[in-house]
C-alpha cells in the first residue's frame, strides 16, 4: 500500500489534487512551520559542524604541544634552562624544544599586564616551548627525569584544560544534532495536527468519495501528496533564507575565535540541500500515519 502511495505521488492526479482544498489554513500552516523549522535546522546544522570543527581542532593542536615552566633563581635560571633543553633533546617523542625569548614571553603576558611590561625586574619563569613527535611524549617518564636533573622544572602537558574544551566542543556538536532530530518531531507533530484538521474538515467529501467507490489509498494518497509538496516547497524556502544568514555571518579568524566559525566549510555547504528531502519524508510519514488513522476512525 506504501509503494503505492509513493508511486502515486510521483505522478500528478489532478482528480486525487481536488480532494485536499489547494488552500486555507492548514496549506499556510504547513508551509510556514516547515520554512521555519528548516530555517532552525541550518544554523543547528552549522553548529554542529563548527563545534566538531573546533573539537578536532583543539583536541590536534593542543595534544602536540606541551610546555615547560622553569622556576629558579636569576643566577641559576640560564643554567637550568640549558640543561631542560638538553634533557629535551635526549627524550624521546620530543620533535623540537625552544626557549621562548623575552619578547614573546612580554606577548605572552601584556593582555594582562600591557605591552610596556618590565619583565628583566620581575622574577618571570622561563618558558619552553615542545612541540612532541612519534611516538608520543612519556609525561610521567620525563617529569621524573626533570624532577632530578632540573629541580625548578614543571612540564604542564595542557591535559588538565585541553580535555575539558574539547569535550565542551563535543558537547555543543551532540547538541546540534539533538535540535536537530527536535526539530524533525516537531515539524512531524505540526503537520500531523494539520493533516488531521484537514482531513476533519473534508469528512464529508471522504464519505461521498467512498460511495463513489474511492478507494482508501487514493485519498490518503491526494492528502499525503499535497502535504509533502508543502512541507517540502517550505522547508526548501527556509533553508534558502537560512543559507542566506549563514553566509552572512563572519568569516572564522583566530583573532575571533569560536563565535566567528558558525558556517560550513567543503562538502558540509551541501548538507542543508538533504534538509528539505528529509522534511519531506517527515511529511510523508506524519501526513499517511494521520490519513490512515483517520480513514480507520471514519470506516
Amino acid at each position: 500500500m506504501i509503494k503505492g502511495t509513493i508511486r502515486s505521488m510521483l505522478v500528478r492526479d489532478k482528480r486525487a489534487d481536488r480532494v485536499v482544498p489547494p488552500s486555507g489554513y492548514t496549506a499556510q500552516l504547513t508551509l510556514f512551520v516547515s520554512g521555519a523549522m528548516a530555517f532552525l535546522a541550518v544554523f543547528a546544522l552549522a553548529l554542529s559542524l563548527a563545534s566538531g570543527r573546533l573539537a578536532d581542532r583543539w583536541a590536534s593542536e593542543l595534544a602536540g604541544a606541551a610546555t615547560l615552566r622553569i622556576n629558579a633563581p636569576a643566577e641559576q635560571l640560564a643554567a637550568q634552562t640549558e640543561a631542560a633543553l638538553t634533557v629535551l633533546a635526549q627524550t624521546p617523542g620530543v620533535a623540537s624544544a625552544r626557549a621562548l625569548t623575552a619578547e614573546e614571553q612580554v606577548a605572552l603576558l601584556s593582555p594582562w599586564f600591557g605591552p610596556d611590561l618590565p619583565i628583566d625586574t620581575l622574577p618571570v619563569p622561563q618558558l619552553i616551548e615542545i612541540i612532541e613527535g612519534e611516538p608520543g611524549l612519556d609525561a610521567a617518564g620525563l617529569r621524573l627525569r626533570l624532577g632530578a636533573e632540573v629541580p625548578g622544572a614543571v612540564l604542564d602537558d595542557h591535559s588538565r584544560w585541553r580535555e575539558p574544551l574539547v569535550e565542551a566542543a563535543n558537547s555543543l556538536r551532540r547538541l546540534g544534532w539533538v535540535s536537530i532530530l527536535l526539530i524533525g518531531g516537531a515539524t512531524a507533530a505540526m503537520i500531523t495536527l494539520a493533516a488531521n484538521a484537514s482531513l476533519a474538515a473534508n469528512a464529508q467529501i471522504i464519505e461521498v468519495l467512498r460511495l463513489i467507490g474511492a478507494r482508501d489509498r487514493f485519498i490518503a494518497s491526494a492528502f499525503v501528496r499535497r502535504f509533502t509538496y508543502r512541507a517540502f516547497f517550505g522547508a526548501l524556502v527556509g533553508v534558502l533564507f537560512g543559507m542566506t544568514g549563514v553566509l552572512l555571518l563572519p568569516e572564522a579568524s583566530i583573532e575571533g575565535g569560536f563565535l566567528t566559525g558558525l558556517g560550513f566549510q567543503g562538502v558540509g555547504w551541501l548538507l542543508p540541500a538533504l534538509i528539505p528531502l528529509l522534511g519531506a519524508a517527515v511529511a510523508f510519514l506524519a501526513t499517511w500515519t494521520a490519513a490512515a488513522r483517520k480513514l480507520k476512525e471514519l470506516s
